[in-house]
């Protein structure tokens, strides 16, 4: 099989920004036409759409306008669906004409929305997605595939569970929706609440695969986090949804995203905080963070999204790493843990205790959670095992957690990262057997 050329390559990676950025609005559209019983439907003609792109643009060309071009070919893929399909024979002029009205050619401006609306696609068949009638866990994970584009592997990782897992909780979702006969609409008052902590675990979940992929060539993608961050907002600007939960949540977002331009090298390596040129730090972001933070102090609410948003403001204030108060983080790590009892959550706490407390504290904390939580499979356990052992001088030890990270990970960078940091370990051991063979002559 012949290597991809450059065009393919620039077609692959194209499609895959615009997957992630127009699909969920498409299946939307589509799903809002159709009604929530025909979501794989939708979902399929926005798929296929997305297969053409890849077919027919490494010879054709990349379209002037490829958004455009999307929304033109799943509409005519749909219309092609509905003239095969004998249960909408009856309907069929209506619908085609619904379709051509609702999605336009690339120029026709949009139709204005009601101010009562959330003014986005995206976020009315989130809300739908995370109908109370669904586990929450079944809520995100069908969101996430439908609305991020998210594959099965991708949200297990998030997960910390098997793939299997993820496709068996989706296609039960589905179904439930459908048996349930769930409206495609936006609930209001009472009805809005019990969804709202569904559709902030998904947008908080897309935001972390973009600062931290699970999977590919790329450690950061950008292109999630500020999709995530435009979710966020649009929640907070909306009267029904303009909650401190959800001030605190894109607060956090916009804390993390601030420091995105320094969390790589030029060779696309992984820069640590200690690491990292504060000056690259994006300061209106963190403005902005801040004002979000203050809005949050609303109420009596603490979430856990409060709790890290403070930490990373800790981080973003902080002029250099010295100065950094983990003191307050440890705090707050201290009091998120006992409103989130996630082992990611756990994993970071054990760091911010060997800040305070040293290395062999930190160590002592982690084995504990080890014993108490699924993490021994994931490879940033072994990885800040083998971080904390590197610096209690025990190279030989660190390198066995290292080498079990890399095994753990596929993300390149990541990868590159920790076989530094191994052959830092063998170097380390290298040198005190030298030292050990000449204070035995």
């Amino acid at each position: 099989m012949r290597p991809p050329s450059q065009k393919e390559k620039a077609v692959a990676g194209l499609t895959d920004r615009l997957f992630r950025h127009e699909a969920g609005r498409l299946v939307s559209i589509l799903t809002g036409i159709f009604g929530i019983r025909r979501l794989q439907l939708a979902e399929d003609v926005v798929q296929e759409a997305m297969v053409r792109a890849l077919k027919t643009w490494p010879s054709a060309g990349i379209p002037d306008n490829p958004e455009a071009w999307l929304m033109q070919t799943a509409r005519n893929l749909a219309v092609d669906r509905i003239r095969r399909e004998n249960r909408f024979q009856h309907k069929q002029p209506e619908i085609i004409t619904y379709l051509e009205q609702r999605m336009p050619d690339a120029d026709a401006a949009p139709a204005p929305l009601l101010e009562s609306e959330i003014h986005d696609a995206r976020l009315r068949l989130m809300f739908t997605c995370c109908h109370p009638s669904l586990p929450v866990e079944m809520q995100t994970s069908l969101a996430l595939k439908v609305l991020g584009g998210f594959s099965p592997r991708e949200i297990a990782r998030a997960y910390l569970t098997s793939e299997a897992a993820i496709a068996k909780r989706i296609t039960r979702a589905r179904q439930r929706l459908q048996n349930n006969r769930i409206p495609f609409d936006v609930p209001s008052g009472r009805d809005l609440e019990p969804r709202l902590d569904g559709v902030l675990h998904t947008v908080y979940l897309i935001f972390n695969e973009g600062y931290k992929a699970s999977g590919g060539e790329r450690v950061v993608r950008e292109d999630l986090c500020e999709e995530a961050i435009r979710l966020g907002a649009l929640l907070a600007e909306h009267p029904s949804t303009a909650q401190p939960r959800v001030h605190a949540l894109l607060a956090l977002m916009l804390f993390n995203a601030a420091r995105l331009p320094a969390r790589i090298n030029p060779a696309g390596d992984i820069l640590r905080l200690h690491e990292q040129d504060r000056s690259l730090w994006r300061r209106p972001m963190i403005q902005r963070g801040l004002k979000h933070l203050a809005l949050s102090a609303a109420g009596e609410e603490i979430s856990d999204y409060h709790l890290q948003a403070g930490i990373a403001a800790c981080h973003c204030l902080a002029p250099d790493d010295a100065s950094t108060d983990w003191p307050r983080i440890l705090a707050l790590y201290d009091h998120l843990t006992e409103i989130n009892d996630s082992p990611l959550i756990a994993l970071n706490r054990a760091v911010a205790v060997a800040r305070v407390h040293g290395p062999a504290r930190g160590i002592a904390e982690l084995e504990r959670v080890r014993k108490e939580s699924p993490l021994d499979a994931y490879y940033l356990t072994h990885a800040v095992l083998g971080d904390l052992e590197h610096k209690l001088d025990h190279p030989s030890v660190a390198a066995v957690h290292f080498k079990t990270a890399l095994d753990l990970t596929e993300v390149a960078s990541e990868r590159a990262f920790l076989l530094q940091r191994l052959r830092e370990c063998q170097e380390d051991k290298s040198h005190t057997k030298r030292l050990a063979g000449g204070l035995a002559d």
